[in-house]
């Protein structure tokens, strides 16, 4: 099969609009909602006042960009979403720093990977620049919703789903690109919590040629059953392996990283590659970077399996293992299960009560403090 071009996936896209900022429509809400207290907030289970919609057909290309009154949406039950899993998404978060100011975190990346993630199933591109626009002016919009202090944000859901109302599984004509936000607070209320792993060498997560390195969706309900799975077990997340040699992908639904001293002795940042298996996380790409910068370690992208863990764990070269992602930054992990054992994973040498190694925090304070505007960096984009 010939591979599908931007072009091609667009109908023809440079003759059609695409996303215009300059165009966007406002209609506020007449009936605002009261802010949940942010000690209260609960992950996903609060929404702010507006969302933000554009409609794009092959014949018309985008429509105009409209913040309206969050609200349900009115979908025909033969839509295709519901029936091929033609929808995609993104994660990213607005963040109140110390003077007031809104910012986000390099939205840049979200767009491009959700670019990728459209392409892959046949839903139109669009101009991610001009939809960052967007997205900052529903931001300002309901910036009351985001709320103050270090760990809270506004967790901002980027979405696009075919809205077609026909049977039949190919490309779709019409789609919904709409974004919408929920203020939310620290992942972790009372500081870290180390988390445990269980190693599933049954269920797979991705596969080579698959789509596991795209937001889709589809990828992410099949893992419910092997997470419960776990928890019945006593743990409180899936490690995910592939092949005969348990090569390790990701950790729940984060990038997985290893920090341990490699049988040459060096101290090696260890996360498995970008081999189209593995989700580009905007996270993971921000440690990566931060961790070269610094220079005291070695930094690899390599294939990593989970006997070599087992191995490193028992010969004491172990130093910390930890998942990243936007919803938690960084999540320590302090034992996997894997064929019959616990591997008990280290966390602070220094400090028994601690709940995260010395490279787990520092990453975590450095990334905080460039998302809240304490550190500055081009990485973090001021909204208002």
């Amino acid at each position: 099969m010939p591979p599908v071009s931007a072009s091609d996936n667009n109908r023809a896209a440079g003759a059609l609009p695409n996303i215009q900022a300059s165009a966007l429509q406002k209609t506020p809400t007449s009936s605002p909602k009261p802010i949940v207290p942010k000690e209260d907030l609960v992950f996903g289970h609060t929404f702010s006042d507006h969302m933000l919609t554009v409609e794009w057909t092959a014949k018309s290309g985008w429509g105009v960009p409209q913040i309206k009154p969050y609200g349900p949406l009115s979908l025909d039950p033969s839509c295709s979403v519901f029936h091929y899993a033609f929808e995609c998404f993104e994660g990213l978060k607005a963040y109140r720093d110390a003077q007031g100011k809104i910012r986000l975190f390099r939205p840049e990346k979200n767009m491009e990977r959700m670019n990728n993630s459209v392409a892959r199933i046949q839903l139109p591109e669009f101009d991610g620049a001009q939809a960052i626009e967007c997205i900052k002016e529903l931001v300002r919009t309901d910036k009351r919703w985001v709320p103050e202090g270090k760990g809270y944000s506004l967790y901002l859901r980027p979405t696009m789903i075919s809205t077609e109302n026909t049977l039949g599984v190919h490309r779709a004509n019409s789609a919904l690109f709409y974004v919408i936000a929920s203020p939310c607070g620290p992942y972790f209320p009372t500081g870290f919590k180390a988390v445990s792993l269980y190693c599933d060498e049954t269920n797979v997560r991705a596969w080579p040629g698959g789509v596991g390195n795209r937001k889709l969706g589809a990828n992410y309900a099949p893992s419910v059953a092997p997470q419960v799975a776990a928890e019945k077990k006593g743990y409180q997340q899936i490690l995910w392996t592939i092949g005969e040699d348990h090569e390790l992908m990701e950790v729940g639904t984060m990038n997985l990283f290893v920090l341990w001293r490699n049988e040459q002795g060096e101290t090696e940042l260890v996360t498995p590659p970008l081999d189209g298996t593995i989700l580009p996380g905007v996270t993971r790409d921000s440690i990566l970077g931060l961790a070269r910068s610094w220079g005291d370690i070695k930094v690899s992208e390599r294939k990593i399996s989970m006997k070599q863990v087992a191995k490193a764990c028992d010969e004491g070269r172990m130093l910390e293992v930890f998942g990243a992602g936007t919803a938690c930054v960084v999540t320590p992990v302090n034992r996997i299960f894997f064929q019959g054992k616990d591997y008990v994973i280290p966390l602070d040498p220094a400090n028994p009560e601690s709940q995260a190694g010395p490279i787990t925090s520092r990453i975590y304070k450095t990334l905080s403090d460039i998302q809240y505007g304490d550190v500055p960096s081009e990485w973090s984009v001021v909204v208002d």
